[in-house]
């Protein structure tokens, strides 16, 4: 297992779509190369920020494709596979490898509470199709309905690919009884990074990393400098960003993708319906978290 590519801060990629709602290749690859610029470990792409459950197994190939054009050698690529059903997921695994990814990842199947079992073998069967590249357990149990145990993991730790756990549920506990099974873990909720590299976590995978990766990679380096007070400071400024972000009216997404544009980053356009987009109040709200970010730069990094 190579540890090393899977430290550090690893944005989830959002998905990216022209003015008609279809995704976008070009805006696909002007976000990886934005995120590369700035300084992250890797992308992960395909999962819920990038708003996978909404997205066609077309879809989704077409977004790796195009971040591998821009990020394959440059930085780590994890890539979210799982769809409702079997088959369109281990196709997705497939083309995945294909594509040359560092790993593939799987949330458990929604919507039916499938006994432990089947869920195993839901995983072992989407790994099957990428015998060659790592595998990770998304564990969200606040979105799927089912969160990972303990059983489940030494279960699945039989299968060789299977590697590590992005974890998404709150407890930070979870991440430290992850950890002493002897896989890498990844922090999942951006609230608590610091806690998370504290209970044992390599790195984090967040779905806010894309419009504050400096303050990530700031709260990381002087965690690991052992300077934990600063660190903290770094983390309460980043809560509080986030909290802004989740005043809007409309989806979290939507506004960070406002954020992001207002920086100067690529326009990735807006979300996919259900999902809510911005109404006018909420830009205001999107400007005011640009200005704390960019305050928060300027004061730690």
């Amino acid at each position: 297992m190579e540890i090393k590519k899977y430290q550090g801060v690893i944005p989830a990629f959002y998905a990216c779509y022209d003015e008609n709602g279809k995704v976008s290749a070009e805006r696909v690859r002007a976000l990886t190369k934005y995120l590369i610029g700035k300084g992250v470990t890797g992308l992960y792409v395909g999962g819920s920020s990038g708003e996978c459950i909404y997205q066609s197994v077309e879809e989704r190939k077409l977004t790796l494709e195009n971040v591998m054009e821009e990020a394959k050698g440059k930085v780590t690529v994890i890539a979210h596979v799982a769809c409702n059903n079997t088959a369109d997921s281990m196709e997705l695994a497939a083309h995945a490898q294909s594509l040359g990814v560092d790993a593939i990842a799987s949330i458990p199947p929604i919507y039916f509470h499938l006994p432990e079992h089947a869920i195993a073998k839901y995983w072992n069967d989407i790994s099957s199709a990428a015998p060659d590249t790592d595998f990770i357990i998304y564990n969200i149990p606040q979105l799927a309905g089912v969160s990972l145990t303990i059983s489940l993991l030494r279960e699945m730790k039989k299968n060789p690919r299977v590697i590590g756990v992005k974890n998404s549920s709150m407890p930070v506990q979870d991440i430290q009884m992850f950890h002493d099974e002897g896989v890498i873990v990844f922090n999942g909720p951006d609230e608590q990074f610091i806690s998370g590299l504290a209970a044992g976590a390599v790195g984090g995978i967040g779905g806010t990393y894309a419009a504050m990766p400096e303050l990530f990679i700031k709260a990381r380096e002087l965690f690991y400098e052992g300077k934990i007070e600063a660190a903290g400071a770094v983390q309460n400024d980043i809560c509080r960003i986030i909290y802004k972000m989740c005043s809007t009216h409309g989806n979290m997404y939507a506004a960070i993708k406002e954020i992001i544009r207002i920086q100067g980053g690529p326009d990735v356009g807006s979300v996919r319906a259900p999902l809510a987009e911005l109404i006018e109040e909420d830009k205001l709200i999107a400007q005011e978290c640009a200005k704390m970010i960019e305050e928060a730069v300027k004061k730690y990094c």
